[in-house]
């Protein structure tokens, strides 16, 4: 077996809890991850992962949360270097929102598509560019799973349990290996990890 290297890479990132959870049963409760998304492991981590990008895909309601908050760090005194880094980034290049209600989109650089996930990654990955990043957006993470169209795997972990709440890894997924290409922790016990998908 061999590591997918060719073309753009489909990267997708997530934080979770070690029990499995990535967001508690109310899902505007978003409070346990602020603690450990502000530090430098998890700073460094999502720089790692934007800056080889150039294009971000997106479900409707993580854009409209990412594209509400990110261009108002811009500028803001006293803002972490690395995170108006991304809000620059993510303000300036080409975004794919995937939503069914949507007619048009209120963003700069946004394109809004009604297809199924997995046919609109094989449309971007016929293009030219860099990395496709998914940041955070459950629905298209796990239909990018479930398709097997994931090539790097990008995981925060904390150090906490929620109990309850919606996973990212449900039963049915495809049988998939994968390599761990990088792993760093944090001050308070967070582990940043990415693994490669290994294809035959």
């Amino acid at each position: 077996m061999t590591q997918q290297t060719n073309g753009r890479r489909v990267v997708v990132a997530m934080n979770c809890s070690i029990d499995g959870h990535y967001s508690k049963p109310e899902a505007n409760d978003m409070g346990w991850v602020l603690p450990y998304a502000v530090t430098d492991v998890a700073r460094d981590h999502m720089t790692s992962l934007f800056t080889p990008a150039t294009t971000a895909l997106l479900g409707r309601v993580n854009a409209e949360g990412f594209m509400g908050f990110w261009p108002t760090v811009i500028g803001t005194e006293g803002a972490d270097s690395r995170d108006e880094a991304f809000a620059k980034w993510l303000v300036a290049t080409d975004k794919v929102v995937l939503s069914s209600t949507l007619t048009e989109a209120p963003w700069e650089r946004t394109t809004v598509v009604n297809k199924p996930t997995a046919d609109v990654v094989d449309e971007l990955k016929a293009t030219e560019g860099g990395d496709i990043v998914v940041f955070s957006s459950a629905s298209v993470i796990k239909a990018l799973l479930a398709a097997d169209k994931v090539d790097r795997l990008a995981l925060m972990i904390f150090p906490i349990f929620l109990g309850a709440g919606p996973r990212l890894f449900e039963d049915g997924l495809p049988e998939a290996r994968w390599r761990l290409t990088s792993q760093s922790s944090g001050e308070q016990g967070a582990l940043a990890l990415v693994y490669d998908r290994v294809r035959d």
